[in-house]
């Protein structure tokens, strides 16, 4: 497998994910969210659930999938290594979150349906988003949602500023960060194929019958679904899939052919070419941006440091839960 020292993640963005985080940005009311949401939204509950209800990975707790993370590490050049947990969860999934505390999760789910070459893809896939910098809007666009839909008990006077066209923006960005993330999983496989597959399995995979799943029959189904976009109404259709506005739901991700579609565009690229050749954009950090774990000799300050934090965040959000109480009593 090849790895790429070095390589920064504009190399490899997805130019529709850049142009969709700015049209974000330019929405009225997204700076009122983003403050809010870094104000309050604390990475810390979701570290500290996944450390009481998951399994933390690493040489002797699933060694071999410990092994395949780092080499994706390597590859992509992320480090610190961010933390890698398995959670007990039938649903094929796969998430990276944190930004102070970087994590990625795969659920049981996955690891059932999944072979060593469709793991490194996911795998890797993930640590795409964490090396893009997508972390924070990702989780700011669920939340954003959460308040729109009446599923959050506390939206820090958000509510009202969260409009429809900030939501549609959000999850427009979101689905073509997504791109994004399938490039890096190319960029650690170098080759299209296991990438593809995996893509085919996530959206209807079956280990009974997997012998019978033709992986160039899904690659023509992705191009007849292509096809559909020669008539005007169909695009509108698609729309609407995508943003469903009465149920107040959005799709987080492309249509899985679409993404079949823009990834082997760019697998035949001479951008691609280039990278593989050594030639592209390098970062001066050399890694991702994310903070590195305390050492033994400044831990007990920073420990000390963050329990303070946390005491002075929780009083805030105790103060707020009970501003809201009071104004619905």
């Amino acid at each position: 497998m090849p790895s790429y020292p070095g390589i920064s993640a504009s190399a490899f963005r997805h130019p529709l994910d850049a142009q969709a985080e700015d049209a974000l940005r330019s929405v009225p009311g997204f700076d009122l969210v983003a403050r809010r949401f870094l104000e309050f939204t604390l990475d810390r509950p979701r570290y500290i659930y996944l450390m009481a209800n998951g399994i933390e990975v690493g040489p002797r707790q699933y060694s071999s999938i410990y092994q395949i993370y780092r080499e994706c590490l390597r590859d992509l050049d992320i480090s610190p290594e961010p933390t890698l947990f398995v959670s007990q969860n039938p649903l094929v999934n796969a998430y990276a979150i944190g930004q102070e505390r970087p994590s990625v999760v795969l659920t049981t789910g996955l690891l059932d349906l999944s072979g060593s070459q469709e793991l490194r893809s996911v795998i890797a896939h993930e640590l795409g988003h964490l090396k893009c910098g997508h972390v924070i809007l990702n989780q700011m666009a669920y939340w954003a949602m959460l308040v729109t839909s009446g599923l959050a008990d506390m939206t820090f006077g958000v509510s009202t500023l969260v409009t429809t066209g900030l939501l549609v923006a959000f999850f427009e960005w979101k689905r073509k960060a997504e791109l994004s993330a399938d490039r890096a999983a190319l960029l650690v496989m170098d080759e299209l194929e296991p990438v593809l597959k995996n893509m085919m399995h996530l959206a209807g995979g079956s280990n009974r019958y997997a012998n019978e799943l033709s992986l160039q029959e899904f690659i023509r189904q992705s191009q007849r679904y292509q096809e559909l976009d020669q008539d005007g109404l169909n695009q509108v259709y698609k729309f609407f899939l995508y943003n469903n506005f009465s149920q107040n739901t959005f799709q987080t991700h492309p249509f899985t052919v679409e993404r079949v579609s823009y990834l082997q565009t760019w697998a035949n690229s001479e951008d691609y070419r280039q990278i593989r050749a050594g030639n592209y954009r390098q970062t001066a950090e050399g890694a991702v941006d994310i903070d590195p774990v305390p050492t033994a000799d400044t831990a007990s300050t920073a420990g000390v440091e963050d329990v303070e934090r946390l005491r002075r965040e929780l009083a805030e959000l105790q103060a707020e839960i009970d501003r809201i109480k009071r104004s619905r009593s």
